[in-house]
């Protein structure tokens, strides 16, 4: 009987030595998942620094090709406009040659006094 009491004490003693050693690796195994965690997060902060400077690039690109539009469509009209001022101007000193044209003739025209 002794003996089982023995037994019974040293299966006790073992089971509570067990489950501290278990306890004890639990503390370990949480540090380590932290810090497994950790760095986790921290190649989570490289790749989004990653994309996040790839998006900028991207968005950086399409704002300075709009830029560029804007500056060719502006040189675009302003030759128009040059041309199309060339071509009014011409357009109006035909018709100040037409109307000079027109005095001299009605100058040298007689009156409908003249006439009678």
């Amino acid at each position: 009987m002794e003996s089982q009491s023995r037994y019974s004490i040293v299966e006790r003693l073992t089971r509570q030595k067990l489950d501290i050693m278990d306890a004890k690796n639990d503390l370990d195994l949480n540090i380590i998942n932290k810090k497994q965690l950790l760095i986790d997060k921290t190649k989570e902060l490289e790749s989004w620094k990653k994309s996040y400077k790839l998006e900028m690039k991207k968005d950086k690109q399409e704002q300075e090709y709009d830029i560029e539009r804007v500056a060719n469509t502006i040189k675009t009209a302003e030759t128009r406009k040059a041309e199309k001022e060339k071509l009014y101007d011409a357009q109006i000193i035909e018709l100040d040659n037409a109307l000079k044209a027109i005095q001299s003739i009605s100058k040298d025209a007689p009156t409908a006094d003249e006439q009678s």
